[in-house]
């Protein structure tokens, strides 16, 4: 089933008549004889929209109830059982009601077009996703139904309704848009006329760059090459030189003679990379066309002529602007130049403007690449062998006695000249052929020692001679090059493979890669800067060598560095010490994208981490909830009925029975007390703001009173005299002891008291409890010290699992452990170990027997 099509009223602002445009083609299209029914239209009680509603056939709308209100929604089932030709739906950004099918209206449509049905629809342009950030700058008002401009842009019609803002203010007085007690709000706030005047101008633009797409996909469609003058693009050729600067700032005031106008900046590259431009001045010059809203491009082409008309006549531009040549006058004897060349192969459709600069004249300069490649010594080296070795080659060969002839002549030149190009490159070899042709025939041509060459043949040796050479030198040099390439891009492949295995195993941190990026190029100092937006300020977000603090040269912005690589619109990786040549920039780029990924990956473990922390407080929170809401009851209950007792004047209570309920009432009172106490402890210890206030102190002073909670005679207390002293809070150390011991006899079977007993291990001191109670499998010791745990068939009233949690909570406070272990002959024994105080001897005395049994 083929896709309905989608025709789109576009709105400049509410009011404009964009439903009364859509209803006015529904007409239309219902007098052609075409099945149209009204899915859902929102008239806002405008009179004339309401009547442009008569005699089309609508579909009853579906009626939800929300948060005690009905609203009524488009019944997309009705609309597609009744499958019409067209539907009329009104409101594209409109958010539905929950409950219904779909979240969002422009979803509803989606469903509608998948079904075979076409669909009029309407929005407004401040309800467009991307635009939300502007309306909201210029109207003050954030939209809270967006819809994305792709759904938009798929439409296969767009249709501007436009209204000038005198106009649709003198419609809104009238009454036509909102009710009367409304009117002077609206005038005086959203509709005031710069707020209109600026809508009205981006619903222009955005239609604009729409039908710029429909013209660039028709020429595309029917191969159009030639320019068509709808809009005026220009295009800037940059070399990398100083002169770019004047070119863009000259093609941006051209820009902004005429409305809509482009500027697109277009640096060409070679495909070796070999290339004499800055990159420190191409990235200048691209944040410069940005800043005065132009794009910048980067195109490949050997034929760089060829490569900008192509590009010009892709983009469908109008005008190109070069600068003057900079090439020295000798130097045209090579070729006419780019701008010559582009000027007259551009055709009648394309406007070569020329302008002139500051750099007109003063040489290119030699590619930095090829020489540096070669390194400064051996350069030196080849010239020596170049223009010295014929010299001496000379002087030897003359004071031999009749010489060797002049073939093995001519062959030991070119042994030289080979000798030259492999050392020092194309042009040593291209001197050393040129001094042996002029060496050969002064000193061993007949006649010698003039340059007249009498024997033809002579002088075809010569010049075979200076071919060959000539030739030679080139194939060495090209050679050398290929090699150097084959060098450094093995080099490249093993760095990328080095990245790509840390990508794999998630291994480098953003600190270690940006070191490796400094060893790799040899810089001074390497930092990955970002910013939130255009007009924030950037941020160091990592950084590698220079001093810890920075101060040696702070890195604010990228244009500061010697060389800096963006990643995206808000990211660069800014490196001192040295520029880059072009060859470089390809695997910075790769380590630029990967400290992206690696900044983006630490972020994301963080936030993983804070997520981990929340969902287990959730966790601890749903736990608190299932387990308070029995145990927080019970005694409240408990205290409830013994208080309506006591305050019954059905029944004389006597003094016994009144005795019993305040008791009652006593121990609801305990038990809520206790339950409150620990879930402030928990809390404390979940927000970290447990504070220990450690003293010296003896375990004597403090146990005994940490037994009050438990009936007499169940505790057995063996506490020795000589026990060293522990350095503890003395508050968090009870309350730890109080919990373990109201624990374990808990759990103790009756008439088997609980042992409490200390010892000295080294510089540690340990308080065990022990009881006889069923005891804990290996496998849930380490769960039972969790929050809100209670192990086996505790009952409800048991508790609501904190005890140990706040146990082991405060002795880890306080710098101590807490663990379980079985008890010999059945049972658990909580360990308590804490730290003896400094200066103190630790004492060893023999542990009593009840102690270990």
């Amino acid at each position: 089933m083929a896709r309905g099509k989608l025709r789109i009223y576009l709105g400049a602002a509410p009011g404009v008549g964009k439903t009364y445009a859509m209803l006015s083609e529904a007409h239309r299209r219902v007098e052609r004889g075409t099945d149209v029914v009204v899915g859902f239209v929102e008239h806002h009680g405008r009179p004339r929209t309401e009547v442009m509603l008569h005699g089309l056939e609508q579909i009853q709308c579906h009626e939800l109830r929300y948060r005690g209100t009905v609203f009524t929604e488009m019944d997309v089932a009705a609309v597609l059982a009744r499958k019409p030709a067209v539907a009329v739906v009104d409101e594209l950004a409109h958010t539905n009601v929950p409950g219904s099918r779909h979240d969002k209206r422009w979803q509803d449509i989606e469903q509608l077009l998948e079904a075979g049905i076409d669909v009029i629809s309407t929005v407004n342009i401040q309800h467009l996703e991307s635009l939300g950030d502007v309306v909201e700058s210029i109207t003050g008002v954030r939209q809270r139904e967006t819809v994305p401009d792709e759904i938009v842009r798929r439409a296969d019609q767009i249709e501007l309704v436009d209204m000038s803002p005198q106009a649709l203010r003198r419609r809104m007085a009238h009454g036509n848009i909102y009710q009367p007690d409304k009117v002077d709000a609206a005038l005086s706030n959203y509709f005031r006329p710069g707020n209109l005047t600026a809508l009205r101008e981006l619903a222009l633009l955005w239609v604009a760059d729409r039908v710029d797409e429909y013209l660039q996909e028709y020429r595309a469609e029917h191969s159009i090459r030639s320019t068509w003058q709808a809009r005026e693009r220009i295009v800037v050729g940059l070399t990398g030189g100083p002169e770019g600067r004047t070119l863009i700032r000259r093609a941006a005031r051209m820009a902004a003679k005429g409305s809509g106008s482009e500027v697109l900046a277009v640096y060409i590259a070679r495909s070796d990379g070999l290339t004499s431009a800055s990159p420190k001045e191409l990235a200048v010059q691209r944040t410069l066309v940005e800043d005065l809203g132009g794009t910048f491009h980067h195109v490949i082409g050997d034929d760089i002529p060829s490569a900008l008309l192509e590009f010009a006549r892709g983009v469908n531009a109008t005008q190109i602007v070069l600068g003057s040549s900079r090439r020295k006058a000798w130097q045209y004897v090579f070729g006419p130049g780019v701008g010559a060349t582009v000027a007259r192969d551009s055709g009648p459709d394309l406007d070569v403007h020329i302008v002139t600069h500051d750099e007109v004249a003063k040489g290119r300069g030699l590619p930095v690449a090829r020489g540096a490649r070669l390194g400064r010594s051996r350069i030196i080296a080849g010239w020596i062998v170049g223009v010295a070795g014929p010299v001496l080659l000379t002087l030897l060969l003359t004071s031999i006695p009749n010489g060797p002839g002049l073939a093995n002549d001519v062959l030991l030149f070119l042994f030289l000249t080979v000798v030259a190009a492999l050392v020092g490159g194309r042009l040593p070899a291209l001197a050393s052929a040129a001094a042996g042709s002029l060496l050969l025939n002064f000193y061993f041509t007949s006649p010698t020692h003039t340059l007249t060459v009498s024997n033809p043949k002579n002088i075809f040796a010569i010049a075979i001679f200076f071919a060959v050479a000539v030739s030679v030198a080139s194939v060495v040099d090209l050679a050398t090059r290929r090699t150097h390439q084959a060098a450094r891009l093995r080099a490249e492949s093993e760095i990328l493979s080095f990245l790509a295995g840390s990508v794999l195993r998630g291994e480098t941190t953003l600190d270690a890669l940006l070191e490796r990026v400094r060893e790799t190029f040899g810089m001074e100092t390497v930092a990955l800067l970002e910013r939130g937006s255009e007009v924030e300020p950037w941020t160091c977000a990592g950084r590698a060598g220079g001093s810890e603090d920075g101060a040696d040269r702070p890195l604010q912005r990228p244009e500061d560095a010697d060389v800096d690589m963006p990643v995206g619109d808000h990211m660069a990786l800014a490196l001192t010490g040295r520029v880059l040549p072009a060859e470089d920039r390809r695997v910075l780029a790769a380590f630029a994208a990967q400290a992206a990924v690696v900044l983006d990956r630490q972020r994301l473990a963080g936030e993983a981490a804070r997520a981990g922390e929340l969902a287990e407080g959730n966790r601890i929170r749903t736990a608190l909830l299932a387990a308070v809401s029995h145990d927080l009851r019970t005694p409240l209950a408990s205290i409830k009925a013994s208080v309506t007792s006591l305050r019954s004047d059905d029944v004389a209570w006597s003094p016994e029975d009144e005795a019993e309920l305040l008791a009652g009432i006593e121990a609801g009172a305990d038990r809520l007390d206790h339950l409150v106490g620990n879930l402030l402890d928990m809390s404390r210890l979940q927000t970290g703001t447990v504070t220990p206030l450690i003293r010296e102190i003896d375990l004597d002073e403090v146990v005994p009173m940490a037994l009050g909670g438990v009936p007499e005679g169940s505790v057995s207390l063996d506490i020795p005299e000589e026990l060293p002293i522990v350095a503890v809070d003395p508050g968090l150390l009870e309350r730890s002891v109080a919990n373990l011991v109201e624990n374990a006899v808990k759990y103790s079977p009756d008439g088997e008291p609980v042992l409490v007993a200390a010892s000295a291990l080294g510089d540690r001191v340990e308080v065990r409890i022990a009881d006889r109670g069923p005891g804990v499998p290996d496998s849930a010791k380490g769960r039972i010290f969790e929050p809100f745990q209670r192990y086996g068939d505790a009952p409800r009233g048991a508790g609501v699992g904190l005890g140990l949690a706040v146990a082991r909570g405060f002795a880890e406070a306080m710098g101590g452990t807490l663990a379980a272990e079985d008890t010999p002959g059945g049972g658990m024994t909580m360990v308590l170990t804490l730290r003896a105080a400094p200066g103190r001897p630790p004492v060893r005395p023999d542990l009593p027997a009840q102690a270990t049994t």
